[in-house]
């Protein structure tokens, strides 16, 4: 069954996320933002952020009174970590919306700094016909549930759906739950993949 209906992944995808931008001003060098970064695991913090969890209870984990202070800041600063749009992803995403297609969207994202992003990205909450936001939910991609839940707000099936993603591990997630998906590696190869699927 040809799928009907495009959902994106947004982080990577449409808008760039450069998490270390968030202390550009905290740190005299870039090795050092990255060097505090890899000190309080930020990487595994971001997912559990993601997941539900506030940065400020994650913060008071950390030993260091200063990284608590810094890490705590991540969502005050976090506009300026997803300033930029990805090249030629939006214009996909028009073109799919001028020919009448239904566009939704799945993104891990915190809740608490979704409201942030949007202060840079105001269209994200307004162009797709169904939203789901991990951290304001407690799942997240590539959990099967999540997934289940976009069917379930849109009034879709899986074999309507073919999903968006730059991660290969939830284009994995998203195949396993009955959708087509497509690996996202830039908006031309993106593009050829949807006129394959006759979506564009």
């Amino acid at each position: 069954m040809t799928p009907s209906v495009v959902v994106f992944d947004i982080g990577g995808v449409l808008v760039e996320w450069q998490p270390h931008l968030a202390w550009s001003d905290a740190f005299d060098t870039h090795e050092d933002v990255i060097a505090f970064m890899e000190r309080v695991d930020f990487s595994a913090r971001n997912l559990r952020g993601d997941n539900g969890e506030k940065f400020a209870d994650m913060a008071l984990e950390l030993d260091d009174p200063e990284d608590q202070k810094r890490l705590a800041a991540y969502v005050p600063n976090y506009a300026k970590t997803v300033e930029g749009a990805v090249a030629g992803t939006w214009d996909v995403l028009d073109d799919l919306k001028a020919k009448g297609v239904p566009v939704h969207a799945i993104t891990n994202w915190s809740a608490e700094t979704w409201p942030e992003g949007l202060k840079s990205h105001p269209r994200l909450g307004e162009v797709f016909g169904t939203l789901v936001v991990s951290g304001e939910e407690g799942v997240i991609k590539p959990d099967p549930k999540i997934f289940q839940m976009l069917c379930a707000r849109a009034g879709v099936t899986p074999a309507d759906c073919v999903f968006i993603d730059d991660s290969p591990k939830n284009v994995d997630g998203a195949k396993a739950a009955g959708w087509d998906a497509i690996h996202f590696t830039g908006a031309d190869a993106l593009r050829a993949a949807l006129e394959q699927r006759g979506l564009l």
